[in-house]
């Protein structure tokens, strides 16, 4: 979906908390919604997805300017950001809702995902089992989830889980430094 000279793209690799907060530190990401797509239900609420149910993934709506950043760059990131060879699983997160899913909006991105598949499995021991499918509609989750890791840094979710998995992001160079703003 071209939004001007915008893109978007709709990527779900485990909890949206934890792919919202990786995204949003990229250069050339405009903005990054957290939300559900894949699934059946029309407009999922969080609790009716955790249910696992609905057959939606919980993803990232991510709107980016592809002459600062491309399409190609946002999977290069998404393939470190998790782990897609575990089936419906990431971390402790487990259920459908958490797979690794990549909806492409045009034939363009969908030959650029299936292309990065192939050349990011040269880095996994395990098969990916990250699904490639089209994108069909996107349902924002509650505003409490938007910006999640940013306004509650300080709970324990965001402290075991997406602290450490943005420092190695960090230290890779594949995201910017995370700037902490008082509260």
């Amino acid at each position: 979906m071209k939004t001007n000279a915008f893109e978007s793209a709709t990527l779900g690799g485990g909890c949206f908390w934890c792919m919202e907060a990786v995204y949003e530190r990229l250069p050339g990401v405009l903005s990054v919604t957290s939300g559900f797509a894949g699934g059946h239900v029309i407009n999922p609420t969080y609790h009716e997805v955790c249910g696992g149910d609905t057959g939606h993934a919980e993803v990232t709506q991510i709107t980016f300017d592809p002459a600062k950043i491309s399409y190609a760059k946002l999977l290069e990131v998404f393939w470190q950001a998790h782990d897609p060879t575990t089936l419906n699983r990431q971390g402790a997160d487990e259920g459908t809702q958490y797979r690794s899913i990549i909806l492409y909006h045009d034939e363009k991105q969908r030959l650029l995902a299936e292309k990065a598949k192939l050349a990011a499995q040269e880095n996994f021991r395990s098969p990916i089992v990250t699904e490639i499918v089209p994108f069909t509609k996107f349902y924002p989750a509650e505003d409490y989830h938007q910006g999640y890791y940013d306004e509650n840094s300080n709970a324990p979710y965001c402290q075991i889980v997406i602290a450490p998995k943005l420092e190695k992001l960090e230290h890779k160079k594949v995201i910017e430094p995370t700037v902490q703003t008082p509260k």
